[in-house]
C-alpha cells in the first residue's frame, strides 16, 4: 500500500500570529501516556456528481494551510517541540516552529481502503506521517497528510502527541481546523471559549499523599510480552446493543454494558483458566469530576485509569448485569479525591526515578495476556471535522496502540444508530470471540 502513495509537498506550518513563547508545564497525567503520537485517519468520499472536487475545493492545500495556521494560533502548544526543563521533566517549548503539512497523491480507492478496513503499521505508514526516530524533542508535536485518492475522495492522516492532548482535546482542535478552512474566524471556530493550556491545575499535592496504590499506573502492569496482534472493527447493531444493554440494570451505560460483554468475550475466547485473574483497564475523564472542575476546553491529558480485577469465574459465571454493575462502579469511585491520589502516587513514581524526569510508558502498551484495556470515544465529537464539502464518512485509529486494547466509537453520520467496537486480539482467538460476541446475530 505505500509504494501507492506519492508525497508531493512537505512543508511546516507555523501559527498565522505571535503566539506565547513560554514553555509548557507537562502534568503527571501528560507524562503517563505513551510518549509518541496518536494515529488517526479521517475519510472523505469523492463529492457527487456534479459536487466540486476535493482537491480543489474543500481539501486544497493552500486552503487547509491557511486554516491551519489561523487553527495554531489558540492551539499553540501544538506548533511547538517536546523539551526537557531544568529538573530534567518533559516539556513543551511554544516555539511556533510549526506542525508538519504533508500532501500525497495514492493509486488507490475509498472503498479499496475502508471498505474492510483494519488499521495497520502499513494504514499508518500510507497515510499518517511517522516521526523521524531518535530525539523526541526534535519531532513536531502535530503531523497531518492530506492523501488524494484516484476515486476523488480524500484521507486526511492525524498524528498529535499524546503528551500534549487526549481524545478530547484532539477531536477539539479539528472542530477549530475544519471550522476555520469552512471560513470562520478562529474565535468562532473555537466557539464560546477558547482552548485553555494551564496543567498546573493538576500538580501534585506537596508533600504527595496517595491513599491507594494505583497499580494500573505501574510498571509492572503493562508487563505483557510483545506479541502479535490484528485489529478487527466490529458493527453493533442497535439490536445487539438494545439486547446488551436490557440484560443490565436500567442507568448502565452503553460503555459499561459493552465493556461487561467484551470483557466476558475475551476471556472465552481466550480459553484463559477459571482459577486465573483477570483485569480490565477503565480511563475516565476527570474533567467534571475534580472540584472545582476542569474549564470545560481544558486541552491536555484529563483522564484517570482505573483497575477491576477479578477471577476468570466470577466474571464468566456472574450475570451481564453484575459484571456491568462492577464496572459502573469503578468508574463511578473517580472523583476529585481518586483522581488527586493518582496524581500524588504519579509524583512519588516521579520522585523515586530521580526527581524530576519520569520514564517515558512503553510506545507499545503491553497488556497482559489475560488482561483487557477498554477505551470509550462515545459521545466524543470525533464527526465533527467538516472542512467544507460535509462530515467524514468514517473515523478511526490508523494504528492501535497494542495487544488486548478496545475501543468504543460513534459511528458515521450515515450509518444507524448502533456503535462501532474496535479490538486488538491475537489472530488465533478471533473466530471464538466473534461466535461469543454476536451470539444472537
Amino acid at each position: 500500500m505505500t509504494k501507492q502513495v506519492v508525497v508531493v509537498d512537505t512543508a511546516l506550518v507555523a501559527p498565522s500570529e505571535e503566539t506565547p513563547r513560554q514553555p509548557l508545564w507537562l502534568s503527571n497525567l501528560d507524562l503517563a501516556v505513551p510518549q509518541t503520537h496518536t494515529p488517526l485517519v479521517y475519510y472523505y468520499p469523492a463529492p457527487a456528481q456534479g459536487g466540486a472536487a476535493l482537491r480543489t475545493g474543500s481539501f486544497a492545500p493552500d486552503r487547509l494551510r491557511a486554516a491551519l495556521a489561523g487553527a495554531l494560533v489558540p492551539f499553540y502548544p501544538l506548533a511547538g517541540r517536546l523539551g526537557v526543563g531544568p529538573d530534567g521533566r518533559l516539556q513543551i517549548e511554544c516555539n511556533s516552529k510549526g506542525a508538519l503539512f504533508v500532501v500525497a497523491n495514492a493509486d488507490l480507492t475509498g472503498t479499496g481502503v475502508f471498505d474492510d478496513y483494519e488499521p495497520s503499521a502499513e494504514v499508518r505508514r500510507t497515510f499518517v506521517p511517522v516521526a523521524e526516530s531518535g530525539d523526541a524533542t526534535s519531532s513536531p508535536m502535530a503531523m497531518f497528510q492530506v492523501t488524494f485518492l484516484k476515486c476523488g475522495g480524500v484521507v486526511l492522516g492525524t498524528a498529535i502527541h499524546h503528551a500534549a492532548m487526549d481524545g478530547v482535546g484532539a477531536f477539539q482542535f479539528m472542530q477549530t481546523w475544519s471550522g476555520v478552512a469552512r471560513g470562520l474566524d478562529v474565535a468562532e471556530a473555537c466557539g464560546p471559549q477558547e482552548p485553555f493550556h494551564d496543567r498546573t491545575l493538576l500538580r501534585a499535592r506537596c508533600p504527595p499523599c496517595p491513599t491507594s496504590d494505583h497499580f494500573v499506573y505501574s510498571p509492572a502492569f503493562l508487563s505483557g510480552r510483545p506479541r502479535p496482534y490484528v485489529t478487527r472493527i466490529y458493527a453493533v447493531s442497535p439490536k445487539l446493543l438494545a439486547d446488551v444493554k436490557s440484560r443490565c440494570a436500567p442507568g448502565v451505560s452503553t460503555y459499561c454494558a459493552v465493556t461487561a460483554h467484551l470483557w466476558r468475550c475475551v476471556c472465552v475466547a481466550r480459553g484463559l483458566a477459571p482459577s486465573a485473574d483477570t483485569r480490565l483497564g477503565l480511563p475516565a475523564n476527570v474533567r467534571h469530576r475534580l472540584r472545582p472542575p476542569l474549564p470545560r476546553t481544558f486541552f491536555g491529558n484529563a483522564v484517570v485509569r482505573d483497575l477491576v480485577t477479578a477471577p476468570v469465574s466470577t466474571v464468566l459465571d456472574s450475570s451481564l448485569g453484575s459484571v456491568a454493575e462492577t464496572i459502573k462502579k469503578a468508574v463511578d469511585r473517580v472523583d476529585d479525591a481518586f483522581a488527586r491520589s493518582v496524581l500524588d502516587y504519579l509524583e512519588l513514581q516521579q520522585n523515586a526515578a530521580g526527581g524530576g524526569g519520569q520514564q517515558a510508558p512503553s510506545r507499545e502498551q503491553l497488556v497482559p495476556a489475560t488482561d483487557l484495556w477498554a477505551v470509550s470515544w462515545l459521545g466524543m465529537a470525533m464527526y465533527d471535522a467538516d472542512f467544507g464539502s460535509g462530515a467524514p464518512r468514517f473515523v478511526a485509529p490508523a494504528q492501535m496502540f497494542g495487544v488486548g486494547t478496545a475501543y468504543m466509537t460513534p459511528r458515521g453520520p450515515d450509518r444507524d444508530d448502533g456503535i462501532a467496537v474496535l479490538i486488538s486480539l491475537e489472530l488465533e482467538y478471533l473466530p471464538c470471540f466473534e461466535k461469543v460476541f454476536f451470539y444472537n446475530e
